[in-house]
């Protein structure tokens, strides 16, 4: 019973790699789609968004029967608690990649709106909070985890700066309403991904040290 509970545990790990893997590369292509205007690759993310949700229910039904068939115990229950979690965070992640590629194709028959280059800075800081909650994920560091729930508030200070100078830009010119509005949805995209980032890595921290850190930000 040992031998089948540890290779259903081994595929279950390989499962939500996998997922991390295919999630952080929709959204870095999304982001990609919406900076530098790129219509195929924009598509591709909408696309292949099928993929991650056939992913995410096969995860969910390995979960359940680990918990039915074996009942594990300690770190093992911990690590399978904290999968599920991530899992459902992850597949929101893809699907906030696809509204952003939805966004970014509706923005491709407009000009773009000038915004100083604060929404390409908010991107990117996103993309490298992922980044390193991927990383988080798969190397169990806990202290990298930690170190990107304290970057939420940076990220949180882009999208409050780029909505009121969004606010700016179409009180000063009616005609850019409608880009204006598809370019806040972006940022508030971007905001709702890095605070599924700080979630996972707060399940990292759980799943590793049985710490609950969620709802307790440090001063």
């Amino acid at each position: 019973m040992e031998r089948y509970f540890d290779s259903e545990l081994k595929e279950l790990k390989e499962k939500i790699l996998n997922m991390s893997a295919m999630v952080e590369e929709a959204m870095n292509n999304s982001l990609k789609a919406f900076m530098e205007r790129k219509e195929t690759i924009a598509q591709q993310v909408i696309d292949n968004d099928k993929v991650i949700d056939m992913l995410e229910l096969e995860i969910d039904d390995l979960c359940i029967r680990i918990l039915a068939l074996y009942q594990p115990q300690a770190g093992d229950l911990r690590f399978i608690a904290a999968t599920m979690k991530i899992n459902n965070d992850l597949e929101r992640m893809a699907d906030i990649a696809v509204n952003i590629s939805e966004r970014a194709l509706d923005l491709l028959k407009v000009p773009p709106v000038e915004l100083h280059g604060d929404i390409y800075k908010m991107a990117k800081c996103t993309q490298k909070m992922l980044r390193d909650c991927i990383e988080a994920l798969v190397t169990s560091d806990t202290e990298l985890a930690q170190a990107v729930c304290r970057r939420d508030d940076e990220v949180d200070d882009y999208y409050a700066k780029l909505f009121k100078e969004l606010l700016a830009v179409m009180h000063d010119d009616n005609t850019t309403i409608e880009r204006s509005l598809d370019l806040i949805h972006v940022s508030k995209a971007l905001e709702r991904i890095a605070d599924h980032a700080t979630n996972i890595c707060e399940d990292v921290i759980y799943m590793v040290e049985g710490k609950v850190i969620k709802h307790h930000k440090e001063e």
